[in-house]
């Protein structure tokens, strides 16, 4: 069973990557850190809390992090063309009327976990440090909480199993411009730290998240599940498909991607993916090219092993089984 730290920015993909995780006997969720992101870090670290309630995981402690990146202001507009004004679609809300009538509205509108005391960061490095070489990190947002950790204690980097980065694009478009993706666009300086730590990096992006789509008819198994975790998806991902038809991301005849979902079936199942090794640079110097992932393939010293192809069938049947087989 592998440790994992999971830093996200709930997010409907960061709900469906955290069901996965919830789900998967191959790991153990030692702690979740929220970051700024999909939406402010405040209703992040919220969502992450109905997440775990509505997934019966109180258990797992959550831990606020940094709220705005390292350098630049924070993107005020957030996610809410995406993920809508609360991160997850109104999906919550819309769990509690649907209680009234075929769900016990305790399940999901009970008394939320609290916050744990300590900071994102320095519980990075605590749980780290405590076992070196055993904890991975799963970034699934910007990569600020990280690279804070590193700052405070650089050891981190020697003593992390790995650092899964959801983010980049090397052979295909980004996501918020032509070059760059969301998560290393919105904090580059936080990014370059974190890649230039000699950290073990995977990079999990858009090259292989593009490849996996949850279809319709698995979107139809799920929504047959009476378990609250998934019917919170399932709600919410109405307004992650109106958003991706209307952006020209998907066709009206397709499915679902949860851009997050393929760090966690990498940590669950490396041997889905085929990777390179590296040297990976982030541009910071140019607003044109910001964030984006250079990738130098005939470098001596590469610093990420970068994800070029999936299984993504394997990957998207996977995590159908494990959440249509609940409840």
């Amino acid at each position: 069973m592998k440790q994992v730290i999971i830093d996200t920015d709930p997010g409907i993909d960061d709900l469906a990557a955290l069901l996965l995780a919830l789900n998967s006997p191959e790991l153990k969720v030692v702690a979740i850190t929220t970051i700024y992101g999909n939406a402010s870090v405040g209703v992040c670290t919220a969502n992450a809390l109905q997440i775990l309630a509505a997934a019966g995981r109180q258990d797992i402690p959550v831990f606020k992090g940094a709220g705005k990146p390292l350098l630049r202001p924070a993107n005020e507009g957030w996610a809410s063309h995406i993920h809508g004004s609360d991160g997850l679609g109104g999906a919550a809300e819309s769990l509690q009327e649907e209680a009234a009538s075929d769900l016990r509205a305790e399940d999901v509108s009970g008394a939320l976990p609290a916050v744990s005391s300590g900071y994102a960061a320095t519980v990075i490095i605590e749980k780290v440090m405590a076992a070196p070489g055993e904890v991975s990190i799963l970034a699934l947002g910007r990569l600020t909480n990280v690279a804070l950790g590193l700052a405070i204690e650089p050891r981190v980097a020697e003593a992390a199993r790995e650092i899964v980065v959801m983010g980049g694009a090397v052979t295909v478009p980004g996501n918020v411009s032509p070059v760059a993706t969301a998560n290393l666009h919105e904090d580059p300086e936080a990014a370059t730290m974190v890649y230039d730590s000699g950290a073990r990096i995977v990079q999990v992006g858009l090259d292989v998240c593009n490849r996996v789509t949850i279809s319709l008819e698995q979107l139809a198994t799920l929504a047959r599940s009476s378990n609250p975790g998934v019917r919170l998806l399932v709600n919410a991902t109405e307004c992650l498909r109106e958003s991706y038809i209307r952006t020209g991301r998907i066709g009206p005849g397709e499915g679902v991607r949860y851009n997050d979902l393929p760090a966690v079936a990498y940590a669950v199942n490396p041997e889905l993916f085929k990777t390179r090794p590296t040297s990976v640079q982030i541009a910071t110097g140019s607003e044109l090219t910001r964030g984006q992932t250079v990738a130098n393939w005939d470098a001596d010293n590469p610093n990420a092993l970068v994800c070029l192809e999936v299984d993504g069938e394997s990957v998207a049947a996977m995590f159908t089984e494990r959440l249509g087989n609940l409840g």
